[in-house]
């Protein structure tokens, strides 16, 4: 059986050689950054190391899909998850609850548990940073190497939208996160 930093190594090596070059955010910081982010808001949500263990998993393996497919790459990294967390001694209700996580990340996020809470929020917790601007723009790259047409007028329409839909769920995003989001969307809605 092989070790959690083995299945890390891997987990970036595949992100890093089979990902396109178009990938500006979903890319292997994307998911360092969800990988550490999940691990900070579950400790404040008081998870236990074996919910944090399974949590880390969940968020390492969360975007694999992308290296496969854009909409619908949930479903993939779940794919992925199944094929090789056995030989990283997952079991199959272990990998049943990453795969949860997994899709709770998929929009409109709709998690069932405090699990999955956690990893929908870590994915997107960018959103309560002063780095939002940064990591929109990437995610504007993106979305524009796969769309030329997409303007961008049209991306600050969809940023405006998406981020009034959206909320937390996690205590600790709710406090510390949804202060600095609601100044980002108000930055946004001033430039109009």
């Amino acid at each position: 059986m092989q070790s959690d930093a083995q299945m890390k190594t891997f987990v970036i090596y595949l992100l890093n050689s089979k990902l396109s070059s178009d990938y500006h955010y979903h890319d292997s910081k994307h998911t360092l950054y969800v990988v550490d982010k999940t691990i900070e808001i579950a400790k404040h949500e008081n998870c236990t190391a074996r919910e944090i263990h399974l949590l880390s998993t969940a968020a390492l393996w969360h975007d694999v899909g992308h290296i496969k497919i854009y909409v619908g790459h949930e479903e993939e990294s779940c794919n992925f998850a199944r094929q090789y967390l056995p030989g990283y001694g997952y079991s199959a209700d272990d990998i049943t609850t990453i795969c949860g996580m997994i899709m709770a990340t998929k929009i409109p996020q709709s998690p069932q548990n405090k699990l999955e809470e956690i990893l929908a929020d870590a994915d997107l917790e960018y959103l309560g940073t002063k780095n939002t601007g940064a990591m929109s723009e990437n995610l504007f790259k993106e979305l524009h190497s796969m769309d030329p047409g997409l303007t961008k007028e049209e991306w600050n329409q969809m940023q405006i939208s998406f981020i009034k839909d959206h909320h937390y769920f996690t205590s600790f995003c709710k406090k510390n996160r949804e202060p600095v989001k609601a100044a980002y969307l108000k930055k946004l809605q001033e430039q109009e």
